[in-house]
């Protein structure tokens, strides 16, 4: 199922759902309506239980590099020019990309930075292709920084790494995002394609319930104590032995066969 919007193309093939950002000739930077479709694509897609994986992108060959700066602040540039946001509700995009029951993924080329690169921190995993280029880039531009780069990225690579980044901007390439581990993988730009569908494939694969368990346990965790969050994750495990699915993965494993889950 494809849905329509101005800025974005959104794909839904049974428990996957791609969100690929649409402005190529701009290099999928922010512009036009991109914030609003993007806070209403996403909002739908959490309310969908049918999905379980998203992932995010952008067509052609990059990400996201943040603001379309030619366009808000190039010559004759004026009030009429800045973003229609209805205010701080967009920028909840950040949220959804965290909170949202499904698994989220960014898959990365070419450029992202400053708004492109907090939505991608805001994600659960992080894929680079080979030709990624990350910056956060908000100090280059006159700005304090949005999408929540300073709440997402200290729990990502520690408090000083992130401070570095967001101090000293500048931009750095797909193996040093995977060696100071802002990104779990990289692959080839020719296998990117590849690498993206066999890691959706296997999460979309996944016992459904114990997939939407564990990501709430993560932002569960977040917000708890240790102790009380030990609490609330054996509360929740010991229902599992109650599930036709976790009894489906259990006798899979011994008969040493792929189990068949029914979200039950």
């Amino acid at each position: 199922m494809t849905d329509t919007y101005e800025t974005l193309l959104v794909d839904r093939q049974g428990a996957v759902a791609t969100v690929s950002l649409n402005r190529p000739d701009k290099r999928n930077s922010i512009g036009g309506p991109m914030m609003v479709e993007l806070y209403a694509a996403l909002g739908a897609i959490a309310a969908d239980p049918q999905v379980r994986v998203l992932v995010l992108r952008g067509r052609g060959a990059d990400f996201c590099p943040g603001a379309d700066v030619k366009h808000y602040g190039g010559a004759g540039a004026s009030a009429a020019a800045r973003p229609a946001w209805s205010g701080v509700r967009e920028f909840n995009v950040a949220v959804l990309l965290h909170e949202m029951p499904a698994v989220t993924i960014a898959a990365i080329s070419g450029a992202c930075a400053g708004a492109g690169f907090g939505w991608a921190c805001a994600c659960d995993l992080r894929i680079a292709s080979a030709t990624a280029r990350f910056n956060s880039a908000f100090l280059d531009v006159g700005v304090g920084g949005d999408m929540g780069g300073p709440w997402t990225l200290p729990r990502i690579l520690g408090a000083a790494r992130a401070r570095e980044l967001y101090f000293l901007p500048g931009k750095f390439d797909a193996a040093e995002a995977l060696r100071i581990g802002l990104v779990s993988r990289v692959a080839p730009a020719e296998a990117f394609e590849g690498e993206i569908l066999a890691l959706t494939a296997r999460l979309a694969a996944a016992a459904p319930l114990a997939l939407a368990t564990m990501k709430s346990n993560f932002l569960a965790a977040e917000k708890m104590g240790f102790a009380d969050y030990i609490g609330l994750e054996s509360e929740k495990h010991m229902r599992f032995f109650q599930t036709e699915d976790t009894t489906e993965a259990f006798k899979a494993f011994v008969e040493k066969r792929p189990p068949v889950f029914n979200g039950r």
